[in-house]
């Protein structure tokens, strides 16, 4: 199992992205999206063996649609050239940390955490980070995490409102997101073990998502 077909339907699209070359090829786009939903079914079952909150979804619920919402943007392509899903309680809409994949001819990648948390969610969060800074720290400094998984680098020019001014870790609650990435080549999703080097990855992220997800359930609960 691996996204060879999908990367090339998607390749595809990305020099032919206008509804007549589609709705030809609309096969084709059926056949890459049933590999994908094949291959999130498949990421979520052997997730769910170390991250069980997850157990019971289904891709169909992860799956983000390809279809672009034009009415506000310059870019009238009416396809996405990417093809994405996120895993986590609640499918593509969840608010809570999660796992994400993403094929893109070009500019694969895998991350997780929060991308673009509500602002409620973002300042709990802050907080949690400032009151627990050892074990934030401690995740995600990590060499084995940090040699692999980028910060999603959108922050606040200053430390915000409520946290001391010269707090030592400052920067980590200058952040707009709590997500972290990690490109890879087409190559990767492209090889025969592409799966189970998915599903390391994603390991390495569960920790973080468990200590994002404490906070996030707290505020979604209160």
């Amino acid at each position: 199992m691996n996204g060879k077909n999908c990367l090339h339907f998607l390749s595809e699209l990305t020099n032919n992205n206008n509804r007549d070359w589609f709705a030809q090829n609309k096969n084709a786009y059926q056949q890459a999206l049933t590999d994908f939903e094949e291959i999130v079914n498949y990421l979520i079952v052997h997730t769910a063996a170390f991250d069980q909150e997850i157990s019971g979804l289904q891709a169909k619920d992860c799956i983000f649609r390809i279809y672009r919402d034009v009415r506000f943007s310059h870019d009238k392509s009416p396809y996405k050239n990417h093809l994405g899903a996120y895993i986590s309680v609640g499918g593509r809409k969840s608010l809570r940390a999660g796992y994400y994949i993403h094929f893109e001819p070009g500019g694969c990648l895998l991350s997780g955490g929060i991308y673009c948390p509500q602002p409620d969610i973002l300042k709990a969060l802050r907080k949690a980070v400032y009151d627990n800074i050892d074990e934030y720290k401690a995740i995600v400094e990590k060499p084995s995490f940090k040699s692999i998984f980028c910060e999603v680098e959108e922050k606040l020019k200053t430390i915000p409102r409520g946290f001391p001014s010269d707090f030592p870790e400052g920067d980590y609650l200058k952040n707009k997101h709590y997500a972290f990435t990690h490109r890879v080549n087409d190559i990767f999703f492209e090889s025969d073990d592409c799966m189970n080097k998915t599903i390391a990855l994603f390991k390495q992220l569960h920790p973080i998502n468990q200590f994002l997800n404490y906070t996030v359930d707290e505020v979604l609960n209160d």
